[in-house]
């Protein structure tokens, strides 16, 4: 069992790498099965617009990925599928976070419990987990309180899973770079 955090910018090419992941788990063997948890929410119609480009995108490039969309309880559903003979994307962290702290509609939640029920999930896994996130904390510093507070709670969720993750790779220019491996 092994697992993957995948941190970059916008358009970096982490879900890409996911997916590529994803295809060599599922080409090694029929045996294998594979599900990416999206996180995302259509709150306007360019976001609607994305989604389904993304489902399109994937569908091309990894046959049989079983997706399930899941904004809020994603600890529960990487509990649900995690098997040794399945392996779980999680696409994305930065999203999930967004719906707990930021939501569309609604109060802001708070995120610990979540956050500490996805860690136990992370480290009682039965199977292989790749996780998609963004690193948004090497630019200037936000000015509002808000945003500055989304970017230290990212910044912390973000320290926890790659201390978690037996890899953690940083993506640049859809180049990886290896921040932590097996050793």
């Amino acid at each position: 069992m092994s697992s993957e955090f995948i941190l970059g910018g916008q358009k970096s090419g982490k879900s890409r790498r996911a997916e590529t992941i994803a295809r060599r788990w599922l080409d090694a063997t029929v045996a294998h099965r594979a599900v990416l948890i999206a996180t995302g929410q259509a709150w306007d119609d360019e976001m609607r617009e994305r989604i389904e480009r993304h489902k399109r995108d994937r569908r091309q490039r990894v046959p049989g990925l079983l997706t399930i969309e899941e904004p809020l309880t994603l600890a529960e559903v990487v509990q649900r599928y995690s098997a040794p003979h399945t392996l779980v994307v999680v696409d994305c962290l930065t999203l999930w976070l967004t719906n707990l702290l930021m939501p569309a509609q609604g109060a802001p939640l708070d995120a610990d419990a979540p956050i500490k029920e996805l860690c136990r999930a992370i480290e009682q896994a039965r199977g292989p987990l790749v996780l998609v996130g963004n690193e948004i904390g090497l630019g200037v510093i936000p000015m509002g309180r808000d945003v500055r507070a989304f970017v230290d709670a990212l910044g912390s969720l973000n320290q926890s899973v790659a201390g978690l993750c037996q890899r953690v790779t940083l993506m640049a220019a859809g180049l990886p770079l290896s921040l932590k491996a097996p050793s």
